[in-house]
């Protein structure tokens, strides 16, 4: 059972856009396996506003979520500015103050996916350069020390938010990963890569031989090399449109 009607008239073009986009990041992290029971989040500032954000009701499976879903929920005090249901404590006091960074955080995704999960667990958890995968990003997560229980104060959202800084990935230790990006393709995005490269580096740790390394000049040669665009367009959005389309043959209803 939907715990939010469908509205009756469709919002302005960018917003309603920005819900099915979200829509589509939540059915496509239970068929990438980033999931995990009703738990984690998946936020986005609501277009052409400064002070909410859109959020699923809590107690919907991922798989269930719709663009009509979303509350809207306001940074300054988690109160609900449209749409019903309930708003996840941890929720609004990890993300609220991420997204008030800035156009960076535009987007702030909360997974407890395995493979990066699982590095958090370590006492070393940095993800290594020793492969093309993760040398675009690899300088560009920050990696918070402490864990320190629930997020239930929006205190603790806070310090998170500092840690960050000008980064765009954040491990939590003893817990899991957050991405950031100015839209739901750039974070996604993110998300899908790290735990590719997490799997990789576990992999490659597992065999027990030594770790080959990518020298420094490669790892910034290749860095370069990432903002290439295709047809005037980032790979991460053409990427998203085509996990749009996986969807849209399996699973179109995300889009109600």
């Amino acid at each position: 059972m939907k715990l939010v009607a469908k509205r009756n008239e469709v919002p302005d073009t960018a917003a309603w856009q920005a819900r099915v986009d979200l829509a589509a990041a939540h059915r496509l992290a239970v068929m990438h396996n980033f999931n995990e029971g009703i738990f984690n989040h998946m936020t986005l500032a609501v277009p052409n506003t400064t002070d909410r954000f859109y959020l699923n009701p809590f107690g919907l499976y991922w798989s269930e979520v719709r663009a009509s879903d979303f509350m809207e929920v306001a940074f300054k005090d988690a109160a609900i500015l449209e749409g019903n249901g309930i708003v996840e404590p941890t929720a609004y006091c990890i993300h609220a103050p991420l997204h008030e960074l800035g156009p960076k955080a535009n987007c702030v995704i909360h997974t407890h996916m395995p493979y990066a999960s699982a590095l958090t667990r370590l006492e070393d958890p940095r993800v290594l350069p020793i492969g093309q995968t993760e040398l675009g990003f690899v300088n560009q997560i920050a990696y918070d020390p402490e864990y320190n229980g629930l997020a239930h104060d929006r205190a603790e959202g806070e310090r998170m938010a500092s840690l960050v800084g000008d980064k765009n990935i954040m491990f939590l230790s003893n817990h899991g990963v957050v991405t950031l990006g100015h839209n739901v393709a750039e974070a996604y995005n993110r998300l899908y890569y790290l735990e590719r490269a997490c799997q990789v580096q576990l992999f490659a740790m597992w065999t027990g031989r030594k770790l080959k390394h990518v020298p420094d000049e490669t790892m910034k040669l290749l860095q370069a090399q990432t903002g290439t665009t295709y047809g005037g367009r980032k790979s991460y959005d053409l990427h998203f449109d085509a996990l749009k389309r996986v969807l849209d043959r399996k699973d179109p209803d995300y889009k109600d």
